[in-house]
């Protein structure tokens, strides 16, 4: 009699330590998939300038229904999509005026960000107006930013998100070489051409870096936008339009249709 009372009492507290179990991986489970909103931060090369159709409530920011993340949510449909991505944006803006929409319920976020704390504009206005020699010099002192300064700011502006959003799935989007080399092609010189791709290989190499160490994916756009670069005859940039200096070396709409938004899509 005893022993079965034992028994009796064992298998209730097995029984009851299953359904706690239980509970607890369905209560998990819940919780993953309530985690399917999807918040778009980073800057203009994640905004969409360049792309056109720009959101008239966005301002200053730029903010298009033809840049990547906004064509990738209109075709997943997530449960709620925040796109806080602003031309111009540094890292400090990003951690400034961008993390608001963050939380558990986030699944999914998209960023762009460290050409513009790393001198993207000046180095190409420097590249456009000066002598092979300064635009190199220019592109050393970015390089030597990139190494010395941008991975303290990622490390910043990573650590937030994982903080705000914790079951979130972080994508950490690159940016694409400019120039197809060897073409025949006016504008700037083979020597400053080079120069710059290399820069951009330098960037993502360090952007790659930093969203391993914190566990995001790294969405590579290279490799999509290789035979569209500028000089190619089939660009998904635009070159330095002096009629709209903003959309100046940024992606067409093409761009983000066919470069950026099939590498998210492959990664998210």
């Amino acid at each position: 009699m005893r022993r079965s009372r034992i028994t009796a009492y064992v298998t209730s507290l097995l029984l009851a330590v299953g359904v706690a179990l239980t509970g607890a991986a369905t209560a998990q489970a819940s919780g993953t998939a309530a985690a399917t909103g999807y918040v778009a931060l980073g800057d203009s090369y994640s905004s969409g300038v360049g792309a056109g159709s720009y959101i008239s409530a966005s301002g200053d920011c730029l903010r298009s229904t033809k840049a990547y993340p906004y064509l990738w949510a209109a075709a997943h449909s997530p449960s709620s999509f925040d796109f806080t991505a602003c031309s111009g944006a540094r890292t400090g803006d990003v951690l400034a005026n961008q993390l608001g929409p963050l939380s558990s319920s986030t699944g999914l976020v998209s960023i762009s960000i460290g050409g513009n704390d790393a001198g993207f504009a000046d180095v190409m206005t420097t590249c456009v107006l000066q002598s092979d020699s300064g635009c190199l010099s220019r592109i050393a002192t970015a390089k030597a930013y990139v190494d010395s300064t941008l991975p303290a700011q990622l490390d910043s502006v990573y650590s937030a998100i994982s903080a705000k959003a914790p079951a979130a799935h972080v994508v950490v989007l690159g940016y694409p070489r400019f120039y197809k080399l060897g073409a025949t092609c006016l504008g700037l010189s083979d020597t400053k051409r080079a120069a710059i791709n290399g820069a951009a290989d330098y960037l993502d190499s360090a952007l790659a870096k930093r969203a391993a160490d914190h566990g995001f994916t790294f969405g590579d756009v290279r490799t999509t936008f290789t035979g569209h670069e500028l000089c190619s005859g089939s660009a998904w940039l635009h070159s330095l339009n002096l009629l709209n200096i903003t959309e100046s070396y940024h992606p067409t709409a093409a761009g983000h249709s066919g470069g950026y938004l099939p590498v998210f899509i492959s990664v998210a």
